[in-house]
Protein backbone atom coordinates (compact mmCIF):
# COMPACT_ATOMS: atom_id res chain seq x y z
CA UNK A 1 0.00 0.00 0.00
CA UNK A 2 1.21 3.06 -0.99
CA UNK A 3 0.52 6.39 1.30
CA UNK A 4 1.14 10.24 1.27
CA UNK A 5 1.42 12.60 3.85
CA UNK A 6 3.14 16.47 4.08
CA UNK A 7 5.65 18.05 6.00
CA UNK A 8 8.18 20.96 5.08
CA UNK A 9 11.52 21.82 5.06
CA UNK A 10 13.14 25.12 6.08
CA UNK A 11 15.04 27.35 3.51
CA UNK A 12 16.08 30.22 4.68
CA UNK A 13 13.24 32.18 6.51
CA UNK A 14 10.30 29.98 4.96
CA UNK A 15 9.59 26.78 4.58
CA UNK A 16 9.28 24.71 0.96
CA UNK A 17 7.02 21.33 1.20
CA UNK A 18 8.10 17.78 1.30
CA UNK A 19 6.00 15.16 0.42
CA UNK A 20 6.52 11.76 2.52
CA UNK A 21 6.04 8.88 0.48
CA UNK A 22 5.70 6.05 2.12
CA UNK A 23 5.22 2.02 0.48
CA UNK A 24 4.31 -1.01 2.58
CA UNK A 25 4.92 -4.67 0.88
CA UNK A 26 5.72 -7.95 2.17
CA UNK A 27 9.46 -8.18 3.40
CA UNK A 28 11.39 -7.15 6.40
CA UNK A 29 13.69 -4.19 4.86
CA UNK A 30 13.06 -0.27 5.62
CA UNK A 31 14.55 1.90 3.13
CA UNK A 32 14.78 5.98 2.86
CA UNK A 33 15.85 7.84 0.54
CA UNK A 34 15.49 11.39 -0.89
CA UNK A 35 18.87 13.05 0.40
CA UNK A 36 18.02 12.49 4.50
CA UNK A 37 21.11 13.70 6.87
CA UNK A 38 22.12 11.21 9.85
CA UNK A 39 19.17 13.01 12.16
CA UNK A 40 16.59 11.77 9.55
CA UNK A 41 18.07 8.80 8.91
CA UNK A 42 18.25 8.14 12.72
CA UNK A 43 14.50 8.41 13.04
CA UNK A 44 13.92 4.45 12.33
CA UNK A 45 14.92 3.64 15.83
CA UNK A 46 12.78 6.50 17.61
CA UNK A 47 9.99 5.30 15.25
CA UNK A 48 10.07 1.73 16.00
CA UNK A 49 10.09 2.28 20.32
CA UNK A 50 7.77 5.38 19.70
CA UNK A 51 5.38 2.85 18.44
CA UNK A 52 5.54 -0.20 20.64
CA UNK A 53 6.38 1.76 24.03
CA UNK A 54 2.55 3.61 22.56
CA UNK A 55 0.69 -0.01 23.12
CA UNK A 56 0.53 -0.06 18.95
CA UNK A 57 2.15 -3.27 16.90
CA UNK A 58 5.00 -2.34 14.75
CA UNK A 59 4.76 -3.12 10.78
CA UNK A 60 7.19 -6.07 10.14
CA UNK A 61 7.19 -5.52 6.95
CA UNK A 62 9.02 -4.19 3.54
CA UNK A 63 9.03 -0.19 4.01
CA UNK A 64 10.13 2.19 1.43
CA UNK A 65 10.38 5.94 2.88
CA UNK A 66 10.58 8.60 -0.04
CA UNK A 67 11.46 12.17 1.49
CA UNK A 68 10.47 14.44 -2.01
CA UNK A 69 12.08 16.53 -3.39
CA UNK A 70 14.70 14.32 -3.61
CA UNK A 71 17.29 17.55 -4.28
CA UNK A 72 16.68 19.33 -0.77
CA UNK A 73 18.69 17.98 2.41
CA UNK A 74 16.29 17.23 4.56
CA UNK A 75 17.45 18.24 8.31
CA UNK A 76 16.30 17.72 11.70
CA UNK A 77 13.94 15.02 13.38
CA UNK A 78 10.57 17.05 12.83
CA UNK A 79 9.69 13.87 10.01
CA UNK A 80 9.83 11.61 12.50
CA UNK A 81 6.07 12.08 13.64
CA UNK A 82 4.88 12.08 9.67
CA UNK A 83 6.94 8.76 9.27
CA UNK A 84 5.57 7.08 12.09
CA UNK A 85 1.98 7.83 11.06
CA UNK A 86 2.95 7.21 7.57
CA UNK A 87 4.14 3.57 8.33
CA UNK A 88 1.25 2.72 10.11
CA UNK A 89 -1.84 3.24 7.80
CA UNK A 90 0.52 1.90 4.64
CA UNK A 91 0.66 -1.22 6.39
CA UNK A 92 -3.27 -1.06 7.11
CA UNK A 93 -2.65 -1.28 11.22
CA UNK A 94 -4.42 2.38 11.30
CA UNK A 95 -7.29 3.20 9.17
CA UNK A 96 -6.99 7.16 7.88
CA UNK A 97 -8.72 8.10 4.45
CA UNK A 98 -7.34 11.71 4.30
CA UNK A 99 -3.89 11.55 5.81
CA UNK A 100 -2.70 13.75 3.04
CA UNK A 101 -5.14 16.91 3.67
CA UNK A 102 -2.59 17.14 6.97
CA UNK A 103 0.79 18.82 7.01
CA UNK A 104 2.45 16.13 10.60
CA UNK A 105 5.13 17.71 12.10
CA UNK A 106 7.00 16.56 15.46
CA UNK A 107 9.90 14.78 17.17
CA UNK A 108 9.13 11.78 18.51
CA UNK A 109 10.46 10.14 22.04
CA UNK A 110 11.24 6.78 22.65
CA UNK A 111 8.12 6.76 25.05
CA UNK A 112 5.94 7.92 22.07
CA UNK A 113 5.62 11.38 23.54
CA UNK A 114 5.64 14.27 20.38
CA UNK A 115 8.71 16.74 21.15
CA UNK A 116 8.74 20.71 19.98
CA UNK A 117 10.38 21.78 16.91
CA UNK A 118 11.56 25.23 15.09
CA UNK A 119 10.41 26.66 12.14
CA UNK A 120 7.03 26.13 13.08
CA UNK A 121 5.40 29.66 12.19
CA UNK A 122 6.50 29.69 8.26
CA UNK A 123 5.92 26.07 7.83
CA UNK A 124 2.24 26.74 8.78
CA UNK A 125 1.96 29.84 6.47
CA UNK A 126 3.06 26.93 4.26
CA UNK A 127 0.17 24.59 5.47
CA UNK A 128 -2.19 27.31 4.57
CA UNK A 129 -0.97 28.68 0.79
CA UNK A 130 -1.37 24.50 -0.04
CA UNK A 131 -4.74 24.37 0.97
CA UNK A 132 -4.22 21.85 3.64
CA UNK A 133 -7.11 20.71 5.92
CA UNK A 134 -5.37 21.16 8.73
CA UNK A 135 -2.14 20.91 10.53
CA UNK A 136 -1.09 18.37 13.29
CA UNK A 137 1.94 19.72 15.57
CA UNK A 138 3.41 19.79 18.66
CA UNK A 139 1.14 21.44 21.82
CA UNK A 140 4.27 22.71 22.49
CA UNK A 141 4.45 24.66 19.32
CA UNK A 142 0.67 24.51 18.64
CA UNK A 143 -0.26 28.66 19.99
CA UNK A 144 2.82 29.56 17.39
CA UNK A 145 1.49 27.69 14.62
CA UNK A 146 -2.39 28.78 15.59
CA UNK A 147 -0.97 32.47 14.45
CA UNK A 148 -1.36 31.77 10.94
CA UNK A 149 -5.73 32.33 10.56
CA UNK A 150 -7.86 30.03 7.71
CA UNK A 151 -5.84 27.12 8.88
CA UNK A 152 -7.38 24.25 11.89
CA UNK A 153 -4.42 23.48 14.13
CA UNK A 154 -3.99 20.36 16.66
CA UNK A 155 -1.52 20.09 19.27
CA UNK A 156 -0.34 16.79 19.78
CA UNK A 157 1.25 15.20 22.89
CA UNK A 158 1.75 12.13 22.19
CA UNK A 159 1.41 9.47 19.12
CA UNK A 160 -2.16 7.98 20.01
CA UNK A 161 -3.89 11.26 19.96
CA UNK A 162 -2.46 11.81 16.68
CA UNK A 163 -3.54 8.34 15.40
CA UNK A 164 -6.69 8.47 17.39
CA UNK A 165 -7.60 11.82 16.02
CA UNK A 166 -6.94 10.58 12.00
CA UNK A 167 -8.77 7.61 13.03
CA UNK A 168 -11.53 9.55 13.95
CA UNK A 169 -11.86 7.73 17.64
CA UNK A 170 -11.26 11.00 19.31
CA UNK A 171 -10.83 14.13 17.31
CA UNK A 172 -8.45 16.71 19.14
CA UNK A 173 -9.77 20.16 18.82
CA UNK A 174 -7.86 22.74 17.42
CA UNK A 175 -6.50 25.44 19.26
CA UNK A 176 -7.92 28.97 18.58
CA UNK A 177 -5.74 32.03 19.18
CA UNK A 178 -7.14 35.79 19.04
CA UNK A 179 -3.75 37.01 17.25
CA UNK A 180 -5.18 40.96 17.27
CA UNK A 181 -5.90 41.12 20.59
CA UNK A 182 -3.27 39.24 21.73
CA UNK A 183 -0.62 41.72 19.66
CA UNK A 184 -2.36 44.52 21.13
CA UNK A 185 -1.90 43.68 24.72
CA UNK A 186 1.48 43.10 24.63
CA UNK A 187 2.96 45.13 22.37
CA UNK A 188 3.09 48.06 24.61
CA UNK A 189 5.03 46.09 27.65
CA UNK A 190 8.57 46.72 28.86
CA UNK A 191 11.37 46.04 31.25
CA UNK A 192 13.14 49.23 31.31
CA UNK A 193 11.74 52.83 31.00
CA UNK A 194 14.05 55.92 29.80
CA UNK A 195 12.05 57.69 33.61
CA UNK A 196 14.88 56.15 35.44
CA UNK A 197 17.70 57.82 33.75
CA UNK A 198 18.87 60.69 35.63
CA UNK A 199 20.53 63.56 33.49
CA UNK A 200 21.91 63.11 30.20
CA UNK A 201 18.99 65.38 28.24
CA UNK A 202 21.14 65.61 25.36
CA UNK A 203 22.00 62.09 24.79
CA UNK A 204 18.40 61.12 25.64
CA UNK A 205 17.24 63.36 22.17
CA UNK A 206 20.01 61.83 20.25
CA UNK A 207 18.10 58.60 20.72
CA UNK A 208 14.47 59.92 20.26
CA UNK A 209 15.79 61.45 17.16
CA UNK A 210 17.52 58.65 15.91
CA UNK A 211 14.32 56.32 16.46
CA UNK A 212 12.05 58.74 15.06
CA UNK A 213 14.60 58.54 11.73
CA UNK A 214 15.70 54.87 12.12
CA UNK A 215 19.32 56.37 11.81
CA UNK A 216 22.10 54.22 13.23
CA UNK A 217 24.07 55.97 16.11
CA UNK A 218 27.25 55.40 17.76
CA UNK A 219 27.78 56.57 21.61
CA UNK A 220 31.35 57.74 22.88
CA UNK A 221 32.49 58.08 26.67
CA UNK A 222 34.41 57.15 29.86
CA UNK A 223 33.26 53.93 31.55
CA UNK A 224 29.79 54.12 34.13
CA UNK A 225 28.72 57.21 32.03
CA UNK A 226 25.57 55.28 31.38
CA UNK A 227 26.29 54.00 27.28
CA UNK A 228 24.73 50.29 27.72
CA UNK A 229 21.62 51.33 30.69
CA UNK A 230 20.54 53.95 28.20
CA UNK A 231 20.75 51.44 25.20
CA UNK A 232 19.11 48.87 27.08
CA UNK A 233 16.08 51.30 26.76
CA UNK A 234 16.01 52.09 23.63
CA UNK A 235 13.27 49.78 22.68
CA UNK A 236 10.91 51.74 24.96
CA UNK A 237 10.68 54.58 22.19
CA UNK A 238 10.95 52.58 19.09
CA UNK A 239 7.42 52.57 17.14
CA UNK A 240 5.26 49.59 17.89
CA UNK A 241 5.58 46.82 15.23
CA UNK A 242 2.99 46.44 12.70
CA UNK A 243 1.27 42.90 12.55
CA UNK A 244 3.33 42.19 9.21
CA UNK A 245 6.62 43.48 10.82
CA UNK A 246 5.51 40.77 14.08
CA UNK A 247 5.31 38.00 11.87
CA UNK A 248 8.27 38.29 9.83
CA UNK A 249 9.93 38.66 13.49
CA UNK A 250 8.28 35.96 14.80
CA UNK A 251 9.49 33.83 11.41
CA UNK A 252 12.82 34.50 12.16
CA UNK A 253 13.36 33.67 15.83
CA UNK A 254 11.13 30.46 14.83
CA UNK A 255 13.60 29.10 12.28
CA UNK A 256 15.99 30.03 14.63
CA UNK A 257 14.90 28.30 17.61
CA UNK A 258 14.91 31.14 19.47
CA UNK A 259 11.14 31.09 20.56
CA UNK A 260 9.29 30.18 24.05
CA UNK A 261 7.61 27.11 24.25
CA UNK A 262 4.12 27.96 24.25
CA UNK A 263 4.94 31.56 22.46
CA UNK A 264 2.99 33.12 19.91
CA UNK A 265 3.78 36.21 18.05
CA UNK A 266 6.42 38.83 19.03
CA UNK A 267 4.95 42.17 20.02
CA UNK A 268 8.05 43.33 20.77
CA UNK A 269 10.81 44.52 18.81
CA UNK A 270 13.94 42.73 19.09
CA UNK A 271 17.01 43.90 20.95
CA UNK A 272 20.11 41.97 20.29
CA UNK A 273 23.77 42.29 21.94
CA UNK A 274 26.66 39.96 21.24
CA UNK A 275 29.70 40.04 22.46
CA UNK A 276 32.57 41.37 20.96
CA UNK A 277 34.19 37.43 20.48
CA UNK A 278 31.66 36.77 18.27
CA UNK A 279 32.76 35.44 15.04
CA UNK A 280 31.80 36.75 11.63
CA UNK A 281 29.39 33.62 10.94
CA UNK A 282 27.78 34.08 14.18
CA UNK A 283 26.58 37.74 13.31
CA UNK A 284 25.86 37.40 9.60
CA UNK A 285 24.33 33.59 9.66
CA UNK A 286 25.28 30.73 7.59
CA UNK A 287 27.01 27.65 8.87
CA UNK A 288 27.27 24.19 8.23
CA UNK A 289 23.46 24.12 8.79
CA UNK A 290 22.27 27.43 7.94
CA UNK A 291 21.13 29.31 10.34
CA UNK A 292 20.47 33.30 11.20
CA UNK A 293 22.96 35.32 12.55
CA UNK A 294 22.31 38.20 14.70
CA UNK A 295 22.23 40.91 12.56
CA UNK A 296 18.88 38.87 11.34
CA UNK A 297 17.79 38.47 14.64
CA UNK A 298 17.69 42.16 15.22
CA UNK A 299 15.40 42.22 12.03
CA UNK A 300 12.85 45.08 12.85
CA UNK A 301 14.68 45.87 16.41
CA UNK A 302 18.09 46.96 17.32
CA UNK A 303 21.94 45.20 17.36
CA UNK A 304 23.69 47.02 20.49
CA UNK A 305 27.39 46.44 20.07
CA UNK A 306 29.10 47.64 22.95
CA UNK A 307 32.80 47.65 23.50
CA UNK A 308 32.57 48.66 19.66
CA UNK A 309 36.63 48.88 18.94
CA UNK A 310 36.72 45.49 20.78
CA UNK A 311 34.98 43.84 17.38
CA UNK A 312 37.73 42.08 15.35
CA UNK A 313 38.09 43.99 12.27
CA UNK A 314 36.73 41.25 9.93
CA UNK A 315 33.53 41.03 11.80
CA UNK A 316 32.82 44.76 11.71
CA UNK A 317 33.30 44.72 7.75
CA UNK A 318 31.04 42.41 7.20
CA UNK A 319 28.36 44.63 8.59
CA UNK A 320 29.00 47.02 5.33
CA UNK A 321 26.61 45.39 3.16
CA UNK A 322 23.69 44.36 5.16
CA UNK A 323 24.02 48.04 6.55
CA UNK A 324 23.51 49.31 3.13
CA UNK A 325 21.13 46.54 1.68
CA UNK A 326 18.99 45.44 4.85
CA UNK A 327 19.45 42.01 4.24
CA UNK A 328 22.48 39.22 3.86
CA UNK A 329 22.95 36.78 1.36
CA UNK A 330 24.68 33.61 2.01
CA UNK A 331 26.19 31.87 -0.83
CA UNK A 332 28.20 28.55 -0.24
CA UNK A 333 28.98 25.81 -2.35
CA UNK A 334 25.78 23.59 -0.57
CA UNK A 335 23.18 26.20 -0.60
CA UNK A 336 22.45 29.76 -1.02
CA UNK A 337 20.23 31.52 1.56
CA UNK A 338 18.88 35.00 2.07
CA UNK A 339 17.89 36.65 5.28
CA UNK A 340 16.45 40.09 6.18
CA UNK A 341 18.80 42.26 8.03
CA UNK A 342 17.18 45.78 8.79
CA UNK A 343 17.81 46.73 11.94
CA UNK A 344 19.30 49.93 13.85
CA UNK A 345 22.55 49.74 14.61
CA UNK A 346 23.42 51.18 18.49
CA UNK A 347 27.11 51.06 19.06
CA UNK A 348 28.99 52.35 22.10
CA UNK A 349 33.23 52.78 22.66
CA UNK A 350 35.38 54.29 25.06
CA UNK A 351 36.91 57.07 23.50
CA UNK A 352 40.17 56.16 24.86
CA UNK A 353 42.00 53.13 25.49
CA UNK A 354 42.08 53.96 29.10
CA UNK A 355 38.66 55.33 28.78
CA UNK A 356 39.26 58.80 30.15
CA UNK A 357 40.04 60.75 27.61
CA UNK A 358 37.74 64.38 27.84
CA UNK A 359 36.76 63.23 31.15
CA UNK A 360 36.22 65.99 33.52
CA UNK A 361 37.79 65.05 36.14
CA UNK A 362 39.76 61.69 35.62
CA UNK A 363 43.18 62.34 33.49
CA UNK A 364 43.97 60.53 30.19
CA UNK A 365 46.88 58.25 30.73
CA UNK A 366 47.18 56.91 26.86
CA UNK A 367 50.35 58.12 24.76
CA UNK A 368 49.93 60.41 21.91
CA UNK A 369 48.30 59.73 18.81
CA UNK A 370 46.10 56.29 21.34
CA UNK A 371 43.15 58.39 21.18
CA UNK A 372 43.07 58.56 17.13
CA UNK A 373 44.85 54.38 16.41
CA UNK A 374 41.81 53.42 18.74
CA UNK A 375 38.92 54.85 16.52
CA UNK A 376 40.91 53.86 13.66
CA UNK A 377 39.75 50.61 14.16
CA UNK A 378 36.19 51.25 12.60
CA UNK A 379 36.73 51.77 9.08
CA UNK A 380 35.96 55.08 7.66
CA UNK A 381 33.25 53.22 5.43
CA UNK A 382 31.52 51.46 8.72
CA UNK A 383 31.64 55.49 10.66
CA UNK A 384 29.99 56.32 7.08
CA UNK A 385 27.19 54.77 7.71
CA UNK A 386 26.44 55.46 11.23
CA UNK A 387 24.14 59.11 10.89
CA UNK A 388 24.35 60.31 14.40
CA UNK A 389 27.66 60.36 17.03
CA UNK A 390 27.09 61.13 20.57
CA UNK A 391 29.40 61.71 23.45
CA UNK A 392 28.08 60.92 26.56
CA UNK A 393 30.11 62.07 29.77
CA UNK A 394 29.24 60.68 33.65
CA UNK A 395 26.22 62.61 35.62
CA UNK A 396 27.01 64.64 38.43
CA UNK A 397 26.34 63.54 41.66
CA UNK A 398 23.49 66.51 42.20
CA UNK A 399 21.97 64.87 39.11
CA UNK A 400 22.22 61.25 39.91
CA UNK A 401 21.10 61.75 43.70
CA UNK A 402 18.19 63.80 42.61
CA UNK A 403 14.30 61.99 43.13
CA UNK A 404 12.54 63.82 40.50
CA UNK A 405 11.88 61.19 37.99
CA UNK A 406 12.80 61.77 34.07
CA UNK A 407 10.26 61.64 30.81
CA UNK A 408 8.47 58.53 30.54
CA UNK A 409 9.48 56.42 27.37
CA UNK A 410 5.33 56.54 26.81
CA UNK A 411 6.04 60.45 25.94
CA UNK A 412 9.04 60.05 24.07
CA UNK A 413 7.54 56.91 22.11
CA UNK A 414 4.34 59.09 20.80
CA UNK A 415 6.49 61.74 19.48
CA UNK A 416 8.48 59.15 17.74
CA UNK A 417 5.03 57.52 16.26
CA UNK A 418 4.16 60.53 14.88
CA UNK A 419 6.96 61.21 12.96
CA UNK A 420 7.33 58.12 11.67
CA UNK A 421 3.55 58.12 10.25
CA UNK A 422 5.06 61.56 8.61
CA UNK A 423 7.39 59.24 6.96
CA UNK A 424 4.98 56.64 6.35
CA UNK A 425 3.23 58.89 3.89
CA UNK A 426 5.85 60.91 2.54
CA UNK A 427 7.59 57.34 1.32
CA UNK A 428 4.76 55.45 1.06
CA UNK A 429 4.71 54.63 -2.60
CA UNK A 430 8.83 53.95 -2.65
CA UNK A 431 9.82 50.47 -2.52
CA UNK A 432 12.41 49.75 0.63
CA UNK A 433 12.39 53.19 1.46
CA UNK A 434 10.10 53.75 5.37
CA UNK A 435 12.41 56.04 6.87
CA UNK A 436 14.52 58.95 6.51
CA UNK A 437 17.45 56.81 7.01
CA UNK A 438 16.57 54.94 4.09
CA UNK A 439 16.75 57.71 1.75
CA UNK A 440 18.89 58.12 -1.75
CA UNK A 441 20.79 60.87 -2.48
CA UNK A 442 17.92 61.72 -4.96
CA UNK A 443 15.22 61.60 -2.33
CA UNK A 444 17.73 64.00 0.26
CA UNK A 445 17.18 66.37 -2.69
CA UNK A 446 13.52 65.77 -3.22
CA UNK A 447 12.55 66.15 0.54
CA UNK A 448 15.13 68.07 1.94
CA UNK A 449 15.38 71.93 0.96
CA UNK A 450 17.27 74.60 2.52
CA UNK A 451 17.36 78.24 2.90
CA UNK A 452 20.56 80.60 2.46
CA UNK A 453 20.51 80.35 6.30
CA UNK A 454 20.94 76.79 6.31
CA UNK A 455 23.34 76.17 3.71
CA UNK A 456 25.72 78.68 5.29
CA UNK A 457 25.69 76.96 8.42
CA UNK A 458 26.66 73.48 6.94
CA UNK A 459 29.10 75.33 5.46
CA UNK A 460 30.66 76.95 8.35
CA UNK A 461 30.43 73.77 10.33
CA UNK A 462 32.30 71.28 7.75
CA UNK A 463 35.39 74.26 7.53
CA UNK A 464 35.59 75.28 10.99
CA UNK A 465 35.19 71.53 12.45
CA UNK A 466 36.91 70.13 9.40
CA UNK A 467 34.48 67.78 8.37
CA UNK A 468 34.50 65.24 6.01
CA UNK A 469 32.15 65.47 3.20
CA UNK A 470 30.99 62.11 3.95
CA UNK A 471 29.31 64.32 6.87
CA UNK A 472 26.91 66.14 4.13
CA UNK A 473 24.17 63.08 3.37
CA UNK A 474 24.07 62.14 7.05
CA UNK A 475 23.38 65.77 8.55
CA UNK A 476 20.88 66.49 5.97
CA UNK A 477 19.27 63.19 6.81
CA UNK A 478 19.08 63.90 10.38
CA UNK A 479 18.11 67.29 9.91
CA UNK A 480 14.96 66.49 8.15
CA UNK A 481 14.03 63.71 10.66
CA UNK A 482 14.05 66.51 13.48
CA UNK A 483 12.01 68.57 11.25
CA UNK A 484 9.83 65.69 11.22
CA UNK A 485 9.86 65.74 15.01
CA UNK A 486 9.17 69.41 14.72
CA UNK A 487 6.33 68.84 12.43
CA UNK A 488 7.77 71.05 10.46
CA UNK A 489 7.55 70.88 6.16
CA UNK A 490 10.29 72.71 6.02
CA UNK A 491 14.01 71.82 7.34
CA UNK A 492 15.18 74.72 9.14
CA UNK A 493 17.89 76.67 10.60
CA UNK A 494 17.59 75.40 13.70
CA UNK A 495 17.30 71.66 12.56
CA UNK A 496 20.22 72.08 10.83
CA UNK A 497 22.21 73.03 13.71
CA UNK A 498 21.15 70.58 16.37
CA UNK A 499 22.13 67.85 13.09
CA UNK A 500 25.72 68.99 13.04
CA UNK A 501 25.83 69.01 16.77
CA UNK A 502 25.46 64.98 15.98
CA UNK A 503 28.46 64.55 14.20
CA UNK A 504 31.14 64.54 17.39
CA UNK A 505 33.88 62.24 15.26
CA UNK A 506 33.52 63.85 12.20
CA UNK A 507 35.67 67.11 13.43
CA UNK A 508 39.17 66.95 12.56
CA UNK A 509 40.31 68.00 16.28
CA UNK A 510 38.82 64.76 17.74
CA UNK A 511 41.27 62.93 19.34
CA UNK A 512 44.56 64.97 18.04
CA UNK A 513 44.43 67.50 20.52
CA UNK A 514 46.36 66.19 24.12
CA UNK A 515 44.38 64.84 26.62
CA UNK A 516 42.89 67.00 29.34
CA UNK A 517 44.40 66.86 32.81
CA UNK A 518 42.51 67.74 36.20
CA UNK A 519 45.85 69.32 37.27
Amino acid sequence: MLIKTYCAALQGIDAIPVTIEVASDRGLMFTMVGMADTAVRESQQRVQLAITKSGRQYPHRNIVINLSPADIRKEGASYDLPIAVGMLVASDLVSCNDIDRYMIIGELSLDGSVLPVKGILPMAILAREMGLKGMIVPSANATEAAVVNNIDVFGADNLNQVLDHLSGITPMQPVVVNTREEFARDSSVFDYDFADVKGQETVKRAFEVACAGGHNIILVGPPGSGKSMMAKRLPSILPPLTLSEALETTKIHSVAGKLRRGSMLMTARPFRSPHHTISPVALVGGGSNPMPGEISLAHNGVLFLDEFPEFSRQVLEVMRQPLEDRHISISRAKYAVDYPASFMLVASMNPCPCGYYNHPTKPCTCAPGAVQRYLSRISGPLLDRIDIQVEIMPVPFDELSSASEGERSASIRERVIAARAIQSARYGGIHGVHCNAQMTSALIKQHVRLDRESIARIRDAMQRLDMSARAYDRILKVARTIADLDSSEEVLPRHVSEAINYRSLDRGTWGATSPKSPF
